[in-house]
């Protein structure tokens, strides 16, 4: 017997569709708790095991006190080995960063994102019985890196992928990027010097929320730690005619005919042919082949090696390629067994980064502010500035104005502060964050991130103006 089934209608089917996505969700949901279980109890575990690793030392520590003997004489002491060498390291908080960052939300992950943003770092009296002794000199650099401990984590446990919110989800290896969830939750950032005030140093275009405990500070020094700004190291003679090999060539370089087939880059460029570059190769050929003493002989041939290194550097600047190939093919294999080169820095090293560092998946946003922001954003008055007694109005701690506070929060919003999470499953809801003492609402569009409100932060008091 055959049962006619009715047709389905198109209600049935939009509510079939309906209930489809939300298992779809729900499942989704279902699978993200499962995997934050699973880390709960690798976690867990890992507490477990130390903590019976350690009580087990200690039963065992006492076993053998009961049961050795005392010595009969006791032994003079050993003396104690560095702790840093057994593998014990202590760290001891030299101070304590006041920003104007106050919680993790909206804070920028980089401290080139939003250069307005300003801290200070007073060094414990602690660590240094004088502790503006230890800053001395600090104030002859313009910026500084800072160690510190990523102290808001929240918990201690880590993964070997991470998904940094600048790929969108995408997951790459911890240490190919600048996480805070890493086994040693060490944080660096460099940060521009403003000034140093007795034990205190002021900072801007940082990245930390206050209270983060700073472990060291460092001048940022370009020749060492730029590769772009590391100066060309030239050639030297290993030869013990080193000393007489460089003055023969000081002279011989400073006697060059002022021609312009041999006097400035300028003349290279405008007025010398394939020929010239010839005819003062053979040239030098000739004074090469002239019978010379032993040392000598090591002089003349370092200072015509030389001076053709320089003809061939001011060649390759102007694309001389066959005068180049010239030069190379002919003299340098003659010195090459008395030079050797160091390691050359400038032009010819440069720094590589990953692709979406330079070209991340996530692009950066236009920041609106609306007129009432605008108007809410001007009542705050800067910090250094004391206006009339004229009742309650907010008051910047860091900021210097609110031409400073709208740059400042353009940086922080045009990077997307938001978590991948909610930029893919809360698109329509409100962001909030916090700068200095204002407390901002936010919402992003396609492309642009708008400021709806901008209130003084319900955790600070508010200034009366004095």
């Amino acid at each position: 017997m055959s049962v006619n089934m009715a047709p389905v209608c198109d209600c049935c089917c939009e509510n079939i569709h309906k209930l489809q996505l939300q298992v779809s969700v729900m499942r989704k949901e279902a699978r993200n708790l499962r995997q934050m279980l699973d880390s709960a109890v690798r976690a867990h575990r890992k507490q477990l095991t130390s903590i019976h690793f350690a009580v087990s030392k200690v039963g065992l520590g006492e076993a053998e006190k009961a049961l050795t003997p005392p010595p009969p004489l006791p032994a003079p002491p050993a003396a104690p080995a560095p702790a840093l060498e057994q593998g014990t390291i202590q760290t001891v908080p030299i101070g304590y960063i006041s920003s104007c960052f106050s919680v993790k939300n909206g804070t920028p992950r980089q401290p080139t994102i939003c250069g307005p943003s300003r801290a200070e770092l007073r060094i414990q009296p602690s660590v240094f019985n004088n502790p503006a002794h230890a800053l001395l000199g600090l104030e002859q650099y313009s910026h500084v890196w800072i160690i510190f401990l990523f102290h808001k984590n929240g918990h201690l446990s880590y993964k070997a992928k991470v998904k940094p919110p600048r790929l969108n989800g995408r997951r790459v290896g911890v240490y190919s990027t600048r996480s805070p969830h890493r086994p040693n939750a060490l944080g660096l950032t460099l940060a521009k010097l403003d000034k140093v005030v007795g034990d205190t140093i002021h900072l801007s275009g940082i990245d930390m929320i206050a209270g983060t405990p700073v472990l060291d500070i460092k001048p940022y020094i370009p020749a060492y730690d730029s590769p772009q700004t590391r100066t060309r190291m030239e050639p030297y003679d290993v030869n013990t005619h080193q000393s007489d090999a460089s003055s023969v060539e000081e002279s011989n370089i400073s006697n060059l005919p002022n021609t312009p087939d041999t006097d400035t880059q300028s003349d290279l460029r405008g007025e010398r042919s394939d020929c010239d570059l010839e005819h003062q190769v053979s040239e030098d050929k000739r004074e090469a082949d002239v019978p010379l003493t032993d040392s000598s002989r090591v002089s003349s041939q370092f200072s015509l090696h030389r001076v053709l290194e320089e003809v061939k550097a001011y060649l390759s600047q102007d694309d001389f390629c066959q005068g180049e190939e010239q030069v190379s093919d002919s003299s340098v294999k003659k010195s090459s067994e008395s030079t050797v080169d160091r390691p050359c820095y400038g032009e010819e090293v440069y720094s590589t980064i990953a692709d979406w560092i330079s070209a991340p998946p996530v692009a950066t946003l236009e920041v609106h502010f609306t007129p009432r922001a605008e108007r809410e954003l001007a009542e705050f008055l800067p910090s250094h500035v004391s206006g009339p007694n004229d009742g309650v109005r907010p008051r910047f701690k860091f900021l210097r104005s609110a031409e400073e506070a709208a740059s400042a929060i353009r940086g922080v919003l045009s990077a997307d502060p938001r978590s991948v999470y909610m930029r893919n499953r809360c698109r329509d809801r409100l962001f909030f964050f916090t700068l200095d003492t204002a407390d901002i609402t936010c919402w992003f569009g396609q492309g642009f991130a708008e400021v709806l409100q901008v209130r003084l932060f319900e955790g600070v008091v508010k200034l009366k103006i004095i």
